[in-house]
């Protein structure tokens, strides 16, 4: 290990020592109750709720499979994604933020998403709170794993040590801190994660372009690549047999730009229809102490969504300037941002910046890790299986349940090749198309009941699966994420399963007409 790597390793430590001190600040007021441990009491102010939304949300595939995708293939596919993100994190704030939080106080107190949906429609036999659940833990697993992933690659990048002994040291120090501090701790560490993201997106798209020769110098490269700064048109990399980027005289090879339909762009803007159903957004919207304030969080989640996405894209054009045939695999292609941080900054500094994509991973995986981990263990395990169970019961089944989950995730990760962007995409279709409608659903349409919140979860969920493995193999028009027509056939089946089957009791009834006139 050199001395430029030991200066970075010095001071990514710094940084996960102010996270743990973090924890540990927040731990007693945490493991208080289980309210506490996963919905922090209901406590988070306006600056916390944004910042840590935000940064639960957008994960290592911000600082890494973000940039990979436009380093990769040009503007069209990040561009488009990312402008989907920004218009679905906006209208999540502006229609759902406001009635998710007073109705969650109306729906018993519910402080999970599956709690919520179940005490919405006042089941008994707590169906709608198993099966999300359930969900919950399937597609969480499969985040947590996109997370470890992350670490696995920066850790390797930078210290030259294999990918999944690199990969399990971060799952342990993610696991252990998410065991220690609960919600508060988290959404206190991702407030601050939230703006090492941002500074080091910002100190790296500046350095960057400095190093191109200008903004002129970036922009002049990416004109020579066939539809590489298109909206309209997707670059295409000549690939070998061995699957990478062919280069000839220094220079990487395209082949002629594919083209990118209306079709392709509805596909990638269907990102923003994710937003309705992440439960690691919706629960800071449940936590927020006072629902006045969720309008301040608006703007100011808003600000950070749009400069970090922007950059973030923008980094990926200037590593095809700067380094063009440093990356030659899309997944390769990933670890443009540490490239651009480690050769162009002094070693102490990229240190800090590398924490960035560290920022980014443990206020992700750590929101994910907790969120399933709460769903068997208050939604299954005390909701069905042991009604009586105590807070200190729950919160030792929530431990062992972080545990395996970790074990699950670390198991997924074990893929050096996998791409952050690719695994990130799927378990994001998963919640958008199993939660998002019936979200929506539940809070503005009164009369959907119980029968069409299962069919919705069961069916968007489904689609998601059969839709990725099995349609989308047609190719042609079927070859587009699967989000989209997976988040429409959940809502048909919502509606039409709710109109030919029971309308909602009359308490269901009383409980949104009370949400909906309340001042």
């Amino acid at each position: 290990m050199n001395g430029q790597t030991i200066q970075i390793l010095i001071a990514m430590i710094i940084y996960m020592a102010i996270v743990i001190i973090i924890g540990v600040t927040f731990s007693k007021k945490a493991n208080k109750s289980s309210e506490n441990y996963f919905l922090g009491g209901r406590s988070l102010g306006p600056w916390v709720t944004a910042m840590s939304a935000e940064a639960s949300d957008m994960s290592g595939w911000l600082l890494m499979g973000l940039p990979g995708v436009a380093y990769w293939c040009g503007l069209a596919d990040a561009a488009w994604t990312a402008i989907g993100l920004a218009i679905g994190t906006y209208f999540n704030w502006l229609i759902v933020s406001k009635r998710l939080r007073r109705y969650s106080v109306r729906a018993n107190n519910a402080i999970t998403l599956p709690e919520f949906f179940s005490n919405r429609f006042r089941e008994k036999n707590k169906v709608i709170m198993t099966l999300a659940a359930l969900f919950i833990l399937i597609f969480f697993t499969v985040y947590a794993a996109s997370c470890f992933v992350t670490c696995g690659k920066l850790f390797s990048s930078l210290f030259g040590a294999p990918y999944v002994a690199m990969m399990m040291v971060g799952a342990i120090f993610v696991l252990a801190y998410t065991l220690l501090g609960g919600f508060l701790a988290e959404s206190a560490s991702d407030f601050m994660q939230s703006i090492v993201m941002i500074v080091a997106l910002t100190v790296i798209v500046i350095i960057g372009t400095a190093k191109a020769g200008g903004i002129g110098a970036v922009i002049e490269n990416a004109q020579e690549i066939p539809g590489f700064l298109e909206f309209f048109g997707l670059a295409t990399p000549a690939l070998n047999e061995a699957g990478e980027q062919i280069v000839e005289a220094g220079k990487p090879v395209f082949e002629a730009a594919s083209e990118y339909g209306i079709l392709k762009i509805c596909s990638m803007l269907a990102w923003g229809l994710g937003y309705f159903g992440m439960p690691q957004v919706l629960l800071r919207f449940m936590a927020i102490r006072k629902e006045d304030e969720l309008k301040r969080s608006r703007r100011i989640a808003m600000v950070w969504v749009v400069i970090s996405l922007a950059v973030a894209v923008f980094i990926g054009i200037i590593g095809r300037e700067v380094f063009p045939t440093e990356h030659l695999t899309a997944s390769d292609a990933e670890n443009i941002f540490i490239t651009l941080a480690t050769t162009s900054l002094p070693a102490i500094i990229a240190g800090f910046v590398m924490a960035g994509i560290l920022a980014a991973t443990i206020s992700s995986s750590d929101s994910y890790l907790l969120i399933a981990a709460s769903a068997l263990a208050k939604n299954i395990f005390q909701g069905v299986i042991h009604k009586k169970a105590t807070d200190k019961q729950v919160m030792l089944v929530t431990r062992l349940t972080l545990l395996a989950i970790a074990v699950v995730a670390i198991i997924i990760a074990l893929d050096e090749d996998s791409v952050i962007f690719q695994v990130v995409s799927f378990a994001w279709a998963g919640f958008g198309a199993t939660f998002g409608p019936l979200m929506l659903f539940s809070l503005f349409w009164k009369r959907v009941n119980r029968a069409g919140a299962i069919a919705g979860m069961v069916s968007g969920a489904g689609m998601v699966f059969l839709w990725k493995l099995v349609i989308s193999e047609i190719g042609g028009v079927f070859a587009i994420y699967e989000l989209l027509p997976a988040f429409i056939f959940s809502s048909i089946c919502i509606v039409v399963v709710s109109l030919l089957t029971k309308a909602p009791s009359k308490e269901v009834e009383e409980d949104f007409e009370a949400v909906k006139n309340q001042k």
